[in-house]
């Protein structure tokens, strides 16, 4: 028998993640300055941290129900009303999930396979892509502009769509440009889609990395509420990357049909992780506004940073990312990257890694320390002086 045939082609076929050779590469290298992982640098905030050693010391290590502690869904019910004025049921329009990126992938589970189509606009999260190929459907890519700020506009999605799409993603705020859809802006997208067939999956992972004004969610918009999923979570906003806890909502159709798949394949999210998510959503919010303002101060300094050594780099408005552009150097984003890492000990993400219409650009992540974004930023200047034409 060879192994490898026994390998479905659409997992064969599907290269490893852009980014992951570069993480790889640091672990054999010391004093590197890394802007790569899109990761909090921030510890979990005490309180939550408490909440669920707490529950450990309680002797609370059981699973919970399939789609959540009922506590918690009715808390994440509270903030997503509070804060983007949404309203979803906790007993059947939501499922606490292991991160957003399980919320994705059962979402595109149960609305697509072979014959379908996912439109994606790109640069994007890289799970997009992969888990839609692992379910035999086709992603269409839409390769969004930096002269358009990287946000997505309703002729580009209107000329994309056909009799085959069955799902749109909108990755706002985008990870990896830091691009954000205005409510106006969102409203032509509504117009788009409103009378069509197609569901929605709204991945807002970054809601609360907001810096200029309110994040608004497409299903705000009463016309498109039940024909989007939201994918959200407690990664980002509240620096619990490790705790692997996110959640979907939606329709009671739509939710029914992904917790199937949820309680086949996961049965339930870590229990200790769902306690420290109530404390969170509790008691987390002046964490979170800290957080956020500190984010804000770094990224101003970022894109002033690049902008004086010469890159053009768009303002992003969201997340924690900025993406310059690198064409001015004559290198690819690979290129770019891998001498940069060789030569100053600075990590960077190929543009390319998040689609190919990201080359040309790089993603530097500033949630890292002022010193480390400030000595980052000197060595990069000094890297594209040495390599001028």
């Amino acid at each position: 028998m060879i192994i490898e045939n026994m390998i479905l082609d659409n997992v064969k076929n599907m290269p490893p993640s852009g980014i992951r050779k570069y993480f790889d590469m640091i672990n054999e290298m010391e004093d590197v300055i890394s802007l790569g992982v899109g990761e909090p640098d921030f510890v979990t905030p005490w309180n939550v941290r408490d909440a669920g050693i707490y529950s450990l010391e309680e002797g609370h290590t059981h699973y919970s129900s399939n789609a959540g502690f009922i506590e918690l869904r009715s808390e994440i019910s509270k903030y997503l009303k509070r804060r983007f004025n949404l309203s979803y049921c906790p007993e059947n329009e939501m499922i606490v999930t292991v991160g957003g990126s399980e919320g994705i992938d059962i979402a595109l589970r149960a609305l697509v396979g072979p014959g379908d189509e996912v439109i994606i606009p790109e640069p994007s999260f890289v799970a997009y892509k992969g888990c839609t190929a692992f379910t035999g459907a086709t992603a269409k890519v839409l390769n969004l502009r930096a002269e358009d700020e990287f946000k997505l506009t309703p002729k580009m999605l209107d000329k994309a769509i056909t009799s085959k799409t069955k799902v749109v993603i909108i990755p706002f705020p985008n990870n990896p440009t830091g691009a954000i859809m205005t409510k106006k802006e969102l409203s032509e997208i509504v117009e788009v889609l409103k009378h069509k067939d197609i569901i929605v999956i709204s991945d807002e992972i970054y809601a609360e990395l907001s810096y200029s004004g309110e994040h608004v969610s497409i299903a705000s918009f009463p016309e498109m509420k039940e024909k989007t999923i939201v994918i959200n979570g407690f990664s980002k906003a509240y620096a619990m990357t490790g705790w692997r806890l996110g959640y979907v909502c939606g329709h009671p159709v739509l939710i029914d049909a992904m917790k199937k798949i949820h309680q086949y394949a996961i049965m339930c999210s870590p229990t200790v992780s769902q306690y420290a998510a109530i404390e969170s959503l509790k008691n987390g919010h002046n964490s979170v506004k800290k957080m956020v303002k500190e984010y804000n101060r770094r990224r101003k300094v970022m894109v002033d940073g690049f902008r004086k050594i010469g890159l053009d780099c768009f303002e992003p408005l969201g997340a924690f990312y900025v993406f310059p552009s690198i064409r001015s150097t004559g290198m690819t984003s690979d290129e770019f990257c891998e001498k940069l890492l060789m030569t100053e000990k600075v990590l960077a993400v190929p543009g390319n890694a998040f689609g190919d219409c990201g080359e040309g650009f790089i993603r530097a992540c500033y949630a890292s320390s002022m010193d480390n974004i400030v000595e980052a930023l000197k060595r990069i200047e000094r890297f594209v002086t040495s390599h001028k034409h």
